[in-house]
């Protein structure tokens, strides 16, 4: 028998087919694993958690999940894997290799499932949903992220300092700091980021795109917080207090400029003769005693 079911992997026979959907196989065990699909059957009960699965090889790879095997090594780096699949998919960053296609775009990607999390730009869908408000996702791991926000849980912890994080690309994006490690450069000129969002900024300066319009008048603004402190300007909006006096501010460098005041510290020192200035504007009011113009 193991000749016969050996023999159809040359020839393609496949004369066991499911009576629900298109699917054949070689064989009646695979036919039968295949079955628990339109069934629900898991038959495939772990010994060492309450999962179960519909088919035998599920179970199998779910177990080294448990004893942390990982077989499948790629042959060009020390990375190795619990599935072939995900070998397969990882191999793909050494060759590049993007077979999966956007058939409504032209992009492309190494596995299925960044295909699929893709499409749903497309389709607007968003089947990953948090028990605990209305928010939708398109992706899993979107939403995983998400339900950091209700728990308060932090499990990424920076290893030189205090800080921990929600997400793991969090922590990363925070390791910069202690590396000064800038991967993101300009192409116009020299300068370099830390974080992809700060050079997309950046390139505003030289394109003089300001996408970040006031509703209430005409301005516009390459960043986002800057149309936020300028809003302020509108609503009146003070949310910088000082925690020793009444005084509150519609930006945080003013709230330091002011803070100075408490402790005595005049940074701002004139050129002309000794005198010094906790804030840089009385500095340019003074000044003008020297020069008898408006700086």
């Amino acid at each position: 028998r193991s000749l016969i079911y050996h023999n159809r992997a040359h020839t393609g026979d496949k004369p066991f087919k499911c009576k629900l959907c298109p699917e054949e196989f070689a064989c009646n065990s695979l036919l039968t694993d295949h079955n628990h699909l339109h069934t629900g059957e898991k038959p495939f009960k772990c010994k060492q958690c309450p999962k179960a699965f519909a088919q035998n090889s599920y179970l199998r790879k779910h177990n080294r999940t448990h004893t942390s095997e990982k077989p499948f090594k790629c042959m060009q780096c020390p990375k190795a894997f619990v599935l072939n699949s995900d070998l397969r998919n990882h191999n793909r960053t050494h060759t590049g290799e993007k077979p999966f296609k956007c058939k409504q775009c032209c992009k492309a990607f190494s596995t299925n499932s960044h295909l699929q999390s893709h499409n749903r730009t497309h389709t607007g869908e968003k089947p990953f949903k948090c028990n605990q408000c209305p928010q939708a996702f398109a992706t899993n791991s979107s939403l995983q992220r998400h339900k950091c926000m209700h728990t308060g849980e932090k499990p990424f912890h920076c290893k030189l300092c205090p800080q921990a994080f929600a997400q793991n690309s969090s922590l990363k994006k925070h390791d910069r700091i202690h590396t000064g490690e800038k991967p993101f450069k300009c192409k116009l000129c020299p300068q370099e980021f830390a974080y992809n969002s700060l050079l997309i900024c950046h390139n505003r300066t030289h394109t003089g795109e300001k996408p970040f319009k006031c509703k209430q008048c005409p301005q516009a603004f390459a960043q986002d917080s800057s149309l936020r402190r300028h809003n302020r300007t509108h609503t009146g909006e003070k949310p910088f207090k000082c925690k020793l006096c009444p005084q509150a501010f519609a930006q945080n460098c003013h709230l330091r400029n002011h803070n100075q005041t408490h402790k005595g510290e005049k940074p701002f020192k004139c050129m002309q003769c000794p005198k010094a200035f906790a804030l840089d504007f009385h500095l340019r009011s003074h000044t003008r005693i020297h020069w008898g113009k408006t700086i």
